[in-house]
This record gives C-alpha cells, structure tokens and sequence, in this order.
C-alpha cells in the first residue's frame, strides 16, 4: 500500500493495517458461516410452518449483544444497528425460503 504521493506508509501504519485487513477477512468468513446456519433455520421454519421473524428472539439477541457490545467497549446503539441489519437479511432468506422456488410456498427439503 502507497500513500497518494507514492511512497510507502510509516511501518506502524502499515502494520496497523494489516491488522485490519486479517479482521476483515474473519468478518467475512463469520458471516458466512453465521448465514449458512440462519438458512438451515430458515429451511427448517418453512417445513414446520413458522414465521420466517421471530420478535421474541430477536429482542432477546439485540439486548445480549448490546450487554456484549458494552463489555467489550463497542458502543451498544453500533451492535444493536448492525444486528437489525443482519437479522433483516435473514429475514429477507427466511421468507424467500417458505416461498420456495416458485413463489407458492413449496419450500425445499433438508
């Protein structure tokens, strides 16, 4: 990486960096794996027949993660936006799979 005159960053800043760019690669690779479980829950809704949103829970994860939030000095209003923005995807998932491929509710198998 090059500063915008060319020349390479400070040795810390480009440490610093590095940093970054490995935790946001865990991000990623969390993220998929948190949303390769939330579409076996939401296959698993669609056969039972339950609603794709789960207020009840969700209430429950948003106060857990903003108590997690607070504990490690992440401000809590942050993972609590981030959780609704996760939770509205898999809702999103949820609902395209009790739609199933057609759109008439024939939600695939496990």
């Amino acid at each position: 990486m090059t500063d915008p005159q060319g020349s390479a960053p400070p040795p810390e800043l480009a440490r610093l960096r590095g940093s970054i760019d490995n935790i946001d690669a865990a991000l990623i690779h969390l993220l998929a794996e948190r949303f390769k479980a939330t579409q076996q829950v939401g296959v698993l809704k669609a056969r039972l027949g339950l609603p794709a949103s789960d207020p009840g829970r969700e209430a429950r994860q948003v106060a857990r993660l903003r108590s997690l939030a607070h504990d490690a000095d992440l401000d809590p209003v942050f993972a609590e936006k981030f959780l609704a923005f996760i939770v509205e995807e898999v809702i999103r998932h949820h609902e395209a799979i009790a739609a199933g491929p057609d759109g008439r509710g024939a939600a695939p198998t496990v």
